[in-house]
């Protein structure tokens, strides 16, 4: 624990940051420690609010989050770090390049959140007050599904993952800085347009190279997004086929053969 946030750190060599998603923790990002280890040194955080850290006084916003990752980079000393964020770990690190660029050597989003408006119906949903406190009350049946959404391939969702979900689900204070996260960056309407216009061109103008992966059955935030997001940060881009919205479990091999090829030419440009 560090400042109130929980991490892991694996390995040697060139710094990597590692972000989850909403909802979500580090423990998404253990099949890349296995695999990144040999030639890097792997840090996966959980975000203030979620996993084992602990919300923030300051508020949920991305801003926020980032500002507070920013610190924990120095404080480590990994920076210039290459940094990956799935889903709002994708807008997270996305934030922290435009406020922070000198933090990051390169930026890989995975199913990132930041391309458009489309976001599945239960994250809409829960946008709404009352209708979020309801849906967020934990379960064990609202585990499983929460699980279920990250995947094509239903198998994944393994009783130890989902109950793993449902333990961080009843941390004090885990709820309502999941409603409050939600609400800052979406609403009824889909993912909020004003902090997307804002961010995206400031991503751009920072030259940091840019790796956009998606998994083409993604439930959670579409696949057009990736065409989106390719045009407008003039990144590269990779298609998963079958493939839902946690490539880095669901194609572990994959998913590190192709960022650590893009962290190398990185490094070289």
């Amino acid at each position: 624990m560090w400042n109130g946030l929980s991490w892991r750190e694996t390995g040697e060599g060139t710094p990597v940051l590692l972000i989850h998603g909403i909802g979500r923790s580090l423990a998404d990002w253990d099949e890349q420690h296995e695999r990144l280890a040999a030639r890097h040194r792997v840090i996966s955080v959980d975000l203030p609010g979620f996993g084992g850290s602990e919300v923030p006084t300051e508020g949920m916003s991305l801003s926020n989050l980032a500002s507070r990752v920013a610190e924990f980079v120095r404080a480590q000393g990994i920076a210039p770090a290459h940094v990956a964020g799935n889903s709002l770990g994708g807008a997270v690190a996305m934030q922290l390049t435009a406020d922070h660029p000198e933090l990051v050597r390169s930026l890989l989003l995975v199913d990132s959140a930041g391309f458009g408006r489309g976001v599945s119906p239960a994250l809409r949903l829960a946008a709404l007050p009352g209708v979020g406190e309801r849906a967020l009350a934990p379960s064990r049946k609202g585990a499983l599904r929460s699980e279920r959404a990250m995947y094509h391939d239903p198998a994944l969702a393994t009783p130890e993952r989902v109950e793993r979900g449902y333990e961080l689900a009843q941390r004090p204070g885990g709820s309502e800085a999941m409603l409050q996260m939600l609400r800052s960056i979406g609403s009824i309407a889909g993912v909020k347009r004003p902090w997307r216009r804002r961010l995206l061109p400031r991503v751009r103008a920072t030259g940091v190279p840019v790796f956009i992966m998606w998994g083409d059955k993604d439930t959670v935030l579409p696949f057009r997004h990736l065409a989106r997001g390719a045009k407008a940060l003039g990144a590269r881009s990779h298609r998963f086929p079958d493939t839902g919205h946690g490539p880095m479990i669901e194609r572990p091999d994959e998913f590190a053969r192709l960022a650590t090829e893009f962290w190398a030419g990185a490094e070289r440009s």
